[in-house]
């Protein structure tokens, strides 16, 4: 009894002192996580290529190229796309605040029966075009941030340059590295925590794979659909409700209030852009739930949207940008301990006394 007290006491210091390491070394942690991230993601692309016959490091360099042309593509194509809508976003913020307040609030107040004074929009409108007037500066600040300390740069730099490199040794010995951590593991608990591990990586695999997908999908869908219906912000909507999306039902939610706010400031009571992005988020929740979440996810991920909103939350929280990445693999294997834990508590004798009483007691007249 003693033993099996002082080893809880020894793993939960462990974790504490594992929280702390985190909390510390978060800038330093922060590329070899995201490099870990691609890793994780490219390997089942890798072991594919080698099962075509290709060499482990053959295998790599495709994928990495793969990846390198997917990123040049978003940023000569993207990039300059998003720049210009974020931009005549800026020039369309005043047009969009006199609007909501001499068209949608007068509006609403009316349908609603509220007191004039009852937006308090001037304060609302003073404190965006001080935010505003900010965010025009925001080169001027970050060239005076460079300036002053270009270690802070040259180290951010070096961060960014790091994650490929790290990337490319983890993909190349993914598998060694694998077969080493199996053979550290107690040999009489090896099957238990190998059928651990695997519980959590079909999880966490059917997350960030699937998912990620199914965000990218309803990106181009979204964000296609709008600009056919002639939305000048249809792009920057796009992608935020297809951003938005690695919750269940929240993209779809963000994206068409957005866009409904955006078409009656653009085209007014015009019934034909208004049912254009009904149609649109209708075909993307169809095609989510029909097709892009039954073929790419699937049942497997099992983690509900509040436990990831949670979770994300949380991990920003505590660990910043760190805590972001480690919050959903940190969730996943959560929720697969806890379903254990509920199988355990099904076969101890404190369920099956409460089930025998409660049958006992259902038994007796």
């Amino acid at each position: 009894m003693m033993l099996n007290d002082s080893r809880s006491w020894l793993g939960l210091a462990a974790l504490v002192l594992l929280g702390w390491l985190v909390h510390q070394l978060q800038p330093v942690l922060m590329p070899f996580l995201v490099a870990l991230l691609l890793a994780y993601l490219g390997d089942p692309l890798v072991d594919r290529l080698e099962a075509r016959g290709l060499s482990r490091t053959s295998g790599v360099v495709v994928v990495f190229i793969l990846f390198s042309l997917i990123l040049l593509a978003l940023l000569l194509v993207l990039v300059p796309l998003l720049g210009k809508q974020l931009v005549r976003l800026y020039e369309l913020a005043p047009e969009m605040l006199d609007w909501l307040q001499g068209t949608a609030l007068p509006w609403v107040q009316k349908k609603l029966g509220l007191r004039y004074a009852f937006w308090r929009f001037d304060r609302i409108k003073t404190l965006l075009a001080e935010h505003l007037g900010q965010a025009t500066d925001i080169a001027g600040i970050l060239l005076a941030q460079v300036t002053s300390s270009s270690l802070a740069l040259l180290a951010w730099l070096g961060n960014l340059l790091l994650i490929p490199v790290v990337s490319f040794y983890l993909l190349r010995d993914w598998d060694v590295m694998m077969g080493h951590l199996r053979n550290l593991l107690p040999r009489k608990r090896e099957e238990w925590v190998v059928r651990l591990a695997g519980e959590c990586h079909e999880v966490l695999g059917a997350f960030l794979r699937g998912q990620l997908l199914v965000m990218l999908a309803l990106a181009l869908v979204y964000a296609g659909g709008l600009m056919l219906v002639g939305l000048e912000l249809g792009l920057l909507i796009g992608l935020l409700a297809g951003l938005a999306s690695i919750v269940p039902y929240m993209g779809f939610v963000v994206g068409i209030v957005a866009a409904l706010v955006a078409v009656l400031f653009q085209f007014g009571l015009d019934w034909y852009p208004l049912l254009g992005v009904v149609v649109v988020f209708g075909i993307g929740q169809l095609l989510e739930g029909m097709w892009l979440t039954p073929l790419l996810v699937g049942d497997r991920i099992g983690l509900h949207p509040v436990a990831v909103i949670f979770a994300i939350l949380a991990g920003g929280q505590l660990f910043g940008f760190t805590g972001v990445l480690l919050a959903l693999p940190v969730a996943a294997v959560i929720m697969v301990l806890l379903r254990h834990m509920h199988e355990f508590y099904k076969l101890s004798r404190l369920y099956g006394e409460s089930g025998g009483d409660s049958q006992e007691s259902s038994e007796s007249p």
